[in-house]
């Protein structure tokens, strides 16, 4: 688990991220998130996006996507909170059924999720009979439970070519889709869908700068166009924007995805100067300390999922896990 120093120690992290006064305002909700932890022996997971106060704040566990879903399973909690969105949620309780999963603001959903429904999955599956289905991780479960295997931007590659078929329905995010594709031999049935964050961002504004800051390293999200794609120095997920980040330790930086992102790497990495492109994604936003201190104390915002729903979807799941847990052996 990430772990919570002193306040003294906290308030200097945050320091270089937040306002002096956003941090002294934050500090005694922290503590008092702290406390209703050990009261009801729960554990915090946080998305990559979520803002600094959350993310060094209260989180117990940070990580993208597949890295909460991993360590999702092995934690010591009778309750999980979510700090990311409800898709997120939803794969949290799909692997940890018997625990009460929790998301501060129910609202904070995802345009990729929303742009596919279970419907659309059989639909597809019928036009192209016997084509096996790969569903990124932001999906809702009622998706997951009608695909194949799940993927993220992090191993979507490695999933793909797993199934050992030529053609493969990948859905919904043509962005990564399209960088999937042009990564593998594997034919690539496309749909539709994108991240209104990601999808902002345009190969013009990374060549902007560019000219802007000479010599700056540029790390882009795979769910961005292929023009902003093919102006980065490294494309990956957010997990291995931080992993390039430590390896390189560039002078400046500019990481094309969601703007919570860099003032959450840059606590790591004083060293490093961030230039912020600031699109923010306002389902993460949503998520707040205030929120997170009153699903807590008043055990709101519970996640449930059909079990006839989690049953398929958690195969789905659990097979994205194993993927990666055979190239570890």
């Amino acid at each position: 688990m990430k772990g919570i120093g002193s306040q003294v120690d906290l308030r200097s992290r945050l320091a270089g991220v937040m306002p002096a006064l956003d941090v002294e305002m934050a500090l005694p909700l922290i503590a008092e998130i702290q406390q209703l932890k050990r009261e009801r022996n729960a554990v915090v997971l946080a998305h990559n996006y979520q803002t600094p106060d959350i993310f060094h704040g209260v989180a117990d566990i940070v990580g993208d996507s597949l890295a909460l879903a991993r360590r999702a399973i092995d934690v010591d909690a009778d309750v999980v909170v979510m700090c990311g969105v409800h898709f997120m949620a939803e794969t949290a309780k799909l692997l940890n059924p018997s625990r009460t999963v929790l998301i501060p603001d129910a609202r904070a959903g995802c345009s990729l999720a929303e742009s596919i429904t279970a419907a659309d999955v059989r639909e597809l599956r019928a036009k192209h009979p016997g084509v096996p289905v790969v569903a990124y991780v932001n999906t809702s479960a009622a998706v997951k439970a009608e695909v194949d295997v799940c993927c993220t931007s992090g191993n979507a590659v490695e999933v793909v070519e797993s199934l050992g078929v030529p053609k493969v329905i990948f859905l919904p995010d043509r962005y990564l889709g399209e960088h999937v594709a042009s990564q593998t031999g594997v034919e690539l049935i496309l749909w539709d869908g994108a991240c209104e964050v990601h999808e902002r961002f345009t190969g013009a504004e990374v060549r902007a700068f560019r000219q802007q800051r000479e010599g700056i390293y540029v790390l882009a999200h795979p769910e961005c166009p292929q023009d902003v794609l093919a102006e980065a120095d490294f494309v990956g997920s957010t997990a291995a924007m931080i992993d390039a980040v430590a390896q390189a330790r560039p002078p400046e930086v500019v990481m094309i995805t969601e703007c919570s992102m860099s003032d959450n790497v840059a606590v790591e990495f004083p060293e490093v100067r961030f230039t912020r492109p600031c699109n923010l994604c306002p389902h993460m936003k949503r998520i707040t300390l205030q929120g997170v201190r009153d699903c807590l104390r008043d055990l709101s915002g519970e996640v449930r999922v059909d079990a006839a729903v989690a049953a398929r979807a958690r195969q789905s799941v659990e097979r994205m896990l194993a993927v990666g847990r055979r190239r570890a052996a």
